[in-house]
């Protein structure tokens, strides 16, 4: 006979509902959120099971991962799409009647599937994540620490990363009060600082030794982080049948709306990863702003801010990149910079 499963997971327990092939329930319990009870349990009930359904959230690819090294077909189901159908049931929200919605999506194959990623990629994001958030915090102490002294007339200017703890001792020292409260601050950003340049050095040996972040660092724009954001997040490039819904799939798409007579494009649909469609927006304006060396890219992206804008430009850019980066993945090739024109119009 053949099985459904639904699992509506939570941190402690999962609801699994089991159902036939006719859609009658034939198994509903909660276990602990453990790959190993929740294989135990689907062994104890036995039959065929056709697809195992899982909701994407925080522990889905662990839990994933644990059921098809148990040999169980996991499908993990795009969060957005399970909630509209679930939605669309018509019965009270609980967790029995959400692994039961889960279960019978399985059964009639309306969902939508989203890739699980690797362990290495999922390490990848973690250091990505993890960086840009020493990041984030470092700022916010530097810019909370210039809000505050600006309160008492002390201005710290412009200042480099280096001198700015010099600079905040000079302004603080004829403050006693002010010096005891700033210090707790200055050596928390030294330490800060000199954790964010360790997770920089990971980051950077992880690249050099991943010939694939090498050669998408051939294309211009494209630095270090960029090019791990792009490995991390794409992670398996044959899942996409077309290089050109990359650029769908992080965002940098514009919206249509279409009814009856009306039809509009909007803006770009922000869908997907932002921190990746974040970083191929920096590296198209990078390469459209700071980089120096011609390329037939940057060339297009200039004939299209004449038309468009900069700002619009540098988006068809940031689209256009996401596509190129994932045609040199595939077939293993460098950017390729083509000719230099004779003319000069062809790169203003």
């Amino acid at each position: 006979m053949t099985h459904f499963v639904g699992l509506d997971v939570s941190v402690k327990e999962t609801s699994v509902c089991v159902v036939d092939d006719a859609g009658k329930v034939f198994c509903e319990r909660k276990v602990p959120t453990e790959p190993d009870d929740i294989a135990v349990l689907l062994s104890s009930i036995g039959g065929d099971y056709s697809r195992v359904g899982i909701e994407a959230g925080p522990l889905s690819q662990w839990l994933v991962n644990g059921l098809t090294a148990a040999g169980f077909p996991v499908i993990c189901v795009e969060a957005r799409h399970m909630k509209a159908l679930l939605q669309a049931q018509q019965v009270n929200k609980s967790d029995r009647n959400d692994a039961r919605g889960i279960a019978q999506m399985m059964r009639v194959g309306l969902f939508k599937p989203v890739h699980v990623k690797t362990l290495a990629a999922q390490e990848q994001r973690m250091l990505l994540t993890s960086r840009k958030l020493m990041q984030r915090k470092l700022l916010d102490i530097e810019c909370d620490m210039r809000g505050t002294l600006r309160n008492f007339g002390l201005k710290v200017g412009v200042v480099s990363k280096i001198g700015y703890e010099a600079r905040i001792r000079e302004l603080v020292e004829g403050f006693p009060r002010l010096a005891a409260i700033i210090e707790p601050l200055l050596t928390v950003r030294r330490v800060m600082r000199q954790q964010l340049a360790t997770l920089h050095k990971m980051l950077l040996s992880i690249v050099r030794q991943d010939p694939v972040c090498r050669r998408l660092m051939t294309a211009p724009g494209v630095g270090a982080v960029v090019a791990l954001t792009y490995r991390a997040t794409i992670d398996q490039p044959q899942r996409f049948v077309h290089s050109k819904a990359v650029g769908a799939h992080v965002g940098l798409t514009p919206r249509r709306h279409q009814s009856g007579e009306i039809d509009y494009d909007g803006g770009i649909a922000k869908s997907g990863d932002s921190l990746l469609r974040t970083m191929l927006y920096e590296a198209a304006q990078v390469l459209m702003t700071q980089n120096r060396h011609w390329s037939w890219l940057k060339a297009w992206g200039m004939r299209v801010a004449q038309r468009r804008g900069l700002k619009r430009a540098i988006v068809a850019v940031a689209r256009r990149l996401a596509v190129i980066l994932h045609r040199m993945w595939i077939d293993g090739t460098d950017f390729r910079w083509g000719s230099e024109p004779s003319t000069a119009i062809a790169v203003v």
